[in-house]
């Protein structure tokens, strides 16, 4: 196949879309971010699922979240363990709010794990901010 799957998820099959050009290039604080944790990752000094950037798309974590591919029924990241279903993730940018809820039964699944990803969400969303408007930062 060479058309690109309608998940919106990047598969090796799938032929690269030129509209889906890493943001990396384009905002100096999350290429940094990302190099950064890519080299701490591979020293193993930073577990894959501490990130805020995501090693697949290249983007900050908050970005891509909503992909299948953060989906990990194993560890319980965006799982609803009673329903046994992928749950939904929803950013909201200008709030600063970040919510799992089960596709199934609309509950939110309060696994440490998807607390932990909500967490990384939140940090992600704010290092993206202070990207953008650099002078409104706080460190």
């Amino acid at each position: 196949m060479t058309e690109k799957c309608r998940c919106g998820d990047h598969h090796a099959w799938a032929a690269p879309n030129p509209q889906d050009r890493p943001a990396a290039p384009r905002q100096p604080l999350l290429a940094a971010t990302l190099a950064h944790e890519d080299r701490v990752e591979d020293a193993g000094g930073l577990d894959p699922t501490d990130r805020v950037t995501c090693r697949t798309h290249h983007r900050w974590l908050h970005d891509c979240v909503a992909s299948p591919v953060h989906t990990n029924p194993a560890i319980g990241y965006r799982w609803c363990r009673r329903c046994d279903h992928q749950a939904l993730v929803a950013v909201d940018e200008l709030a600063g709010e970040v919510t799992i809820r089960c596709g199934l039964c609309g509950a939110i699944p309060r696994s440490r794990a998807n607390q932990e990803l909500v967490e990384l969400c939140r940090r992600s969303l704010a290092l993206a901010r202070s990207g953008r408007f650099p002078e409104i930062a706080v460190a």
